[in-house]
C-alpha cells in the first residue's frame, strides 16, 4: 500500500475516531449529574478477522477495539460517568452494499456470496445494528464499558462450512 493511501485511511478511520472521542468526552463530562454518557465506536468484523487485500482498513478497524478499551479505562479511572464500547458488524444490507451488488457482473451471485459470509445465511439489517447501538447508549447498559460487541450472524464464531 502506498504511504499516502495508508495515511488517508488512518486519518479517517482512526484519527477521526480518536478526535471524536476527545470531543465527546469534553462535552459529556460537563454533565456529571445527568445520565451516563456513552461513546460507541463503529468498527467491523474486519477489525477481528483481516480483510484480504485491505491491510489498512483491517488495521484501523482493529485499532478501534483498543481505542474503545483505552477510552473506557481512561473515563472509568477519571470517575467520569462515560462508557465506551466498540461494535463489530458483519455484512449489513446497506445502500452501499446494495450498490455494490447491483454493480457486480452477476448481482445474484454477489448477493449470495455476501449472504453466505454468515452462518445464519443472510446479511444483517440496519435496524439490528441500531438496536444494539440503542441498548449501549441507554442506561440499561450502565455497567458495560470497554466491551467489543459483535453483530455478525455468527461470521466470527466459525466457518459456515463448504
Amino acid at each position: 500500500i502506498a504511504l499516502d493511501a495508508w495515511n488517508a485511511i488512518l486519518a479517517v478511520n482512526l484519527t477521526g475516531m480518536m478526535l471524536s472521542c476527545q470531543h465527546a468526552i469534553k462535552a459529556m463530562k460537563n454533565n456529571p449529574d445527568g445520565p451516563s454518557g456513552s461513546i460507541i465506536l463503529n468498527s467491523s468484523i474486519n477489525g477481528i478477522l483481516a480483510l484480504a487485500g485491505d491491510v489498512a482498513y483491517s488495521t484501523t478497524k482493529g485499532a478501534l477495539r483498543l481505542l474503545a478499551k483505552s477510552t473506557a479505562v481512561h473515563c472509568a479511572k477519571a470517575r467520569l460517568n462515560i462508557r465506551c464500547n466498540s461494535i463489530h458488524p458483519g455484512v449489513v444490507e446497506t445502500p452501499l452494499i446494495e450498490a455494490a451488488i447491483a454493480g457486480a457482473p452477476d448481482a445474484a451471485a454477489a448477493r449470495q456470496l455476501l449472504e453466505n459470509v454468515a452462518p445464519m445465511g443472510r446479511m444483517g439489517r440496519c435496524e439490528e445494528v441500531a438496536g444494539l447501538v440503542a441498548y449501549l447508549a441507554s442506561d440499561e447498559a450502565a455497567f458495560i464499558t470497554g466491551a467489543e460487541l459483535v453483530i455478525d450472524g455468527g461470521s466470527t464464531a466459525g466457518l459456515a462450512g463448504v
